[in-house]
C-alpha cells in the first residue's frame, strides 16, 4: 500500500497537469475564434470563384483550345502527388492519426501507381520520414497561414503537373465542421474539373473568355489550397480544445479518486495507531 506522502505527491502532480491542460484549452479556444472567422470569411470567396469559373468555362466552351489547357489535361494516373496537411504540434486527440491512416490507405488503394508525398506540418513529416515513401517536399511552421505561402506551393504543384512530372494532385486534410467535429477530406485539385453552370447566364466579356479562363484556373488552384490550410488550422484548434477539455475533466476525476483513496489510507493508519495504543495499555495492566 502506498504511503500518504506518495499519494499526496501524485495528487499534486495530477493537479499541476490539470492546470496545464486547462490553460491549453483556453489558448486553443482563443485561437479557434480567430481561425474560425478566417474560414467563414474564405468560404463565400471560394464559392463565388467557382460560380465565376463556371460562367467563364461555359462561355469558352465553344473554343476548342479551352480543353487543351495544361491544368485540364487528363492522363492515366501513374504518378500521383498527395498533399497531406497535418499540424506542427500534438495533444489534439486523433487529429493527426486519422490523417496519416487515411494517407497510407490512399497510397495502398492507388497501387500500382506511385504516390509522392508533399508533407505540410511537422507531425506528418515525422510520421512518414520513418517509412519508405517518396517525399517530394515538406513545409513546417504553417500555423499562421498566409496566402503567399499557399500560392507558392500551388505554383510548384502546377509546374510539376504542367511538365508531366505528376499526373494528378490530391489534397488530404481535416475540414472544420464544428468545435466537436472535424472531417477527413480528400479533394482532387489537378487535373481540374470545371464546375458546371447550373443556371444560364448571359454575359458580355470585355476580355476574351479563353484568356479569362487561363487566368482564373491557377488562381482557383491557389484558393483551394489556401482554403484547405485554413480549414486544417481551425480544425486543429477545435480538436486540441476538445482534447484538453476531456483531459481536464479526467484529471478532476482522478484527483477525486486519489483524495478518497488517501482518506481511506489515512483512516486505516489512524485506526491502526489507536489499536496499538489500546493494545499497549492493555498489556501494561
Amino acid at each position: 500500500m502506498p504511503s500518504l506522502i506518495d499519494i499526496r505527491r501524485r495528487i499534486r502532480s495530477v493537479r499541476n497537469t490539470q492546470q496545464i491542460t486547462k490553460a491549453m484549452k483556453m489558448v486553443s479556444a482563443a485561437k479557434l475564434r480567430r481561425a474560425q472567422d478566417r474560414v467563414i470569411a474564405s468560404r463565400p470567396y471560394g464559392a463565388a470563384l467557382r460560380r465565376l469559373l463556371a460562367d467563364v468555362a461555359a462561355a469558352a466552351a465553344s473554343d476548342e483550345r479551352a480543353a487543351t489547357h495544361p491544368l485540364l489535361a487528363r492522363r492515366p494516373e501513374q504518378r500521383i502527388q498527395l498533399v497531406l496537411i497535418t499540424s506542427d504540434k500534438g495533444l489534439a486527440g486523433a487529429f493527426n492519426s486519422n490523417l496519416t491512416k487515411a494517407a497510407l490507405r490512399f497510397a495502398e488503394e492507388h497501387k500500382p501507381a506511385t504516390t509522392d508525398f508533399l508533407l505540410i506540418g511537422r507531425k506528418g513529416r515525422d510520421f512518414f520520414r520513418k517509412r519508405a515513401v517518396p517525399i517530394t517536399g515538406e513545409h513546417l511552421g504553417m500555423a499562421k497561414v498566409q496566402y503567399d505561402d499557399a500560392a507558392a506551393i500551388g505554383q510548384s504543384l502546377m509546374d510539376r503537373f504542367g511538365n508531366e512530372e505528376i499526373d494528378a494532385v490530391y489534397l488530404l486534410y481535416n475540414e472544420f465542421k464544428s468545435v466537436m467535429a472535424q472531417k477527413v477530406t480528400l479533394a482532387q485539385v489537378l487535373p481540374m474539373e470545371l464546375p458546371k453552370q447550373t443556371e444560364p447566364a448571359d454575359f458580355i466579356f470585355e476580355t476574351p473568355a479563353l484568356e479569362m479562363l487561363a487566368s482564373l484556373l491557377p488562381r482557383y488552384v491557389e484558393i483551394e489550397l489556401y482554403r484547405a490550410l485554413l480549414e486544417s488550422a481551425a480544425a486543429e484548434h477545435a480538436a486540441r480544445m476538445t482534447a484538453m477539455d476531456a483531459a481536464t475533466s479526467n484529471a478532476a476525476d482522478m484527483i477525486e479518486t486519489l483524495t478518497l483513496y488517501m482518506n481511506r489510507v489515512r483512516q486505516a493508519s489512524i485506526t491502526k495507531e489507536i489499536i496499538e495504543v489500546v493494545s499497549g495499555a492493555a498489556a501494561a495492566e
